[in-house]
């Protein structure tokens, strides 16, 4: 009987063998777990409590080295992630979390290199954001893959990756309810030869002025002397806030040594050595000490110290029917500083008494400044 056993043991390997040979082996089968797949459409089924991840049948590969996912719903918290993964990877982790696995991560920009633990690498992405990813080189000798990642069409930056002997296979992850994708598998990506050394937005044209502060993508960097009360580096926007675009956030990447960094608004011909808030037409976050300036080198008690890995925001919180002349152009921003000051600073976590300050959720100030003509008045808001 084990002959026997043995001798069909032989002729199925045999059959596989020939199948191969023959081009009949089955075509790889997608895979993927608390998904909802409905044509190139992805949709997250679970609790918010447990990763879904959607792997492709088929590996990138040099006919087909490219793939997009359009975010048609960011959900709860905008967990999508986009990447290669092996072949049967575990599906109830995000891509870029195991080793052999690469992902850019919507919900923060940062790049997941088979680590949990992720690394800045991009802008966050958005409801509308296509999120591309493909294969420049590959090195089989040295089993290394070098992984770029686009964000609607223009690339964000690579990564080397460990390759596999099967290949890397197009994955997505998501992790929040109401979470949408839509896939597209047989995108395309041409860059022409001559823009090769440009393929890395530097987002330099966002920015009016550059003081002492290089624009590296979505990072900025000081890069003065830091000796004296006038080495302050500027980084200053070319448009202001507006009614359509009324909030920007800044993440602290590295503290360097005391967190001298400030966020807020100022005029377009502040100048350009001295900290967001010192001077008039001016007003900011401090990091350092948590303090509010306002068009004064003495600030007030506003909220927490930010460190490492704190993220600010700061906005404009326009009345319903405000409407803003020209907001386009910017011109009608200059005006504010020949505005009054404010009668006062309010700060929602020291308005309530000590035993209610644990319970705040988040600590954020309102800061009324007048504007226009007529004395309207809109609410500058900064958080932490």
């Amino acid at each position: 009987m084990d002959d026997i056993n043995l001798h069909h043991r032989f002729l199925n390997w045999r059959r596989r063998i020939r199948e191969r040979e023959m081009g009949e082996v089955r075509p790889a089968q997608e895979r993927f777990m608390r998904l909802l797949k409905n044509g190139d459409i992805l949709s997250y089924q679970g609790n918010s409590d447990e990763v879904g991840c959607y792997v492709a049948p088929q590996p990138l590969s040099k006919g087909t080295c490219y793939f997009e996912v359009t975010i048609v719903d960011t959900g709860l918290r905008g967990t999508i992630a986009v990447g290669l993964v092996p072949r049967f990877y575990r599906l109830d982790h995000q891509p870029g979390w195991l080793p052999y696995s690469v992902a850019y991560h919507a919900v923060n920009g940062k790049l997941y290199n088979g680590n949990p633990l992720g690394q800045q690498f991009g802008p966050q992405c958005v409801r509308g954001d296509r999120i591309g990813c493909g294969i420049h080189s590959e090195n089989p000798a040295a089993g290394i893959t070098t992984v770029f990642f686009t964000k609607n069409g223009r690339e964000v930056g690579s990564a080397e990756v460990p390759g596999t002997t099967e290949g890397l296979f197009p994955a997505v992850g998501m992790h929040s309810l109401g979470e949408v994708a839509r896939v597209d598998l047989q995108a395309q990506w041409l860059l022409e030869e001559d823009e090769s050394m440009m393929m890395v937005d530097s987002h330099e044209d966002d920015w009016g002025r550059l003081f002492d502060v290089r624009a590296s993508g979505t990072l900025l960097e000081y890069v003065g002397k830091g000796k004296s009360i006038m080495d302050v580096g500027l980084a200053q926007a070319r448009q202001p806030l507006t009614t359509r675009c009324h909030y920007f956030e800044v993440e602290i990447v590295d503290a360097g040594e005391k967190c001298y960094i400030a966020l807020g608004l100022a005029r377009r011909d502040y100048p350009k050595n001295r900290h967001p808030g010192w001077s008039r037409g001016s007003v900011a976050y401090h990091a350092d000490d948590g303090k509010l300036f306002h068009g004064s080198g003495v600030g007030d008690a506003f909220g927490p110290r930010c460190l490492k890995g704190d993220i600010m925001g700061c906005g404009i919180m326009f009345p319903r029917d405000y409407i803003l002349d020209g907001e386009a152009d910017g011109d009608d921003w200059e005006r504010l500083e020949d505005q009054p000051q404010p009668e006062g600073i309010q700060n929602v976590l020291y308005l309530n008494d000590e035993g209610e300050e644990e319970e705040e959720e988040e600590e954020e100030g309102d800061m009324e400044m007048e504007r226009g003509q007529e004395g309207r008045k809109v609410a500058v808001r900064s958080a932490a």
